[in-house]
């Protein structure tokens, strides 16, 4: 081999490597663990606030026993559906874990509206300051799983394209993360809201 072919190959290999996406397919990986992490993390703070929620609602509406047990069952089913990063490939998987958060959503509502038919649980202070946090964790919900679709967008199309794709496929076996998606019959649609004399 010609002297002044290794002096130049390990510059252009370390260049060839340097471009493949040889770290970037990585690190787009733990930017999608990340955010599924705070997808978690959010969706944890929304169980903790129901047990003082239920608790509340419950010292003043005792006679709503159904719908209260059907909101503590829901926190139930939803935090028992654990998604790990490594089952983000797994559409399925992503699924059953939308559809117990939904059903927990749902449950949440249905406790809400029974709150209407309590003007004096609706003053209290403690269920105003609970009902807050629960708006403000539902807005973090949101933002955490847009941010968890964008970084599921970047990673998939990096794994996808030129050059990252030789990295990707042959030392990494990268497989396409699957995004959050709606789960709740309906989310496809905007609410209907009715006015009515309470």
């Amino acid at each position: 081999m010609p002297r002044l072919t290794r002096i130049a190959l390990p510059p252009v290999l370390a260049l060839l490597l340097a471009s493949c996406g040889i770290n970037t397919v990585p690190t787009k990986d733990e930017a999608v663990k990340a955010a599924w992490g705070e997808v978690q993390n959010q969706y944890q703070r929304r169980a903790d606030l129901v047990p003082n929620l239920v608790a509340t609602v419950e010292g003043f509406a005792k006679q709503e026993k159904d719908v209260l047990v059907e909101v503590t069952n829901a926190r139930a089913r939803a935090t028992a559906v654990n998604l790990t990063p490594d089952q983000l490939s797994d559409p399925a998987a992503l699924q059953r874990f939308g559809e117990a958060q939904g059903a927990l959503s749902q449950s949440l509502g249905r406790l809400l509206l029974v709150v209407e038919r309590y003007p004096e649980l609706k003053s209290n202070q403690n269920f105003l300051a609970l009902q807050s946090q629960l708006e403000g964790t539902e807005n973090r919900i949101a933002i955490a799983r847009r941010d968890y679709n964008a970084a599921v967008q970047d990673y998939n199309t990096t794994i996808r394209t030129f050059p990252a794709i030789v990295a990707a496929k042959l030392i990494y076996g990268a497989e396409a993360r699957a995004p959050f998606e709606a789960t709740t019959p309906g989310a496809d649609r905007a609410p209907e809201v009715k006015f009515g004399a309470s």
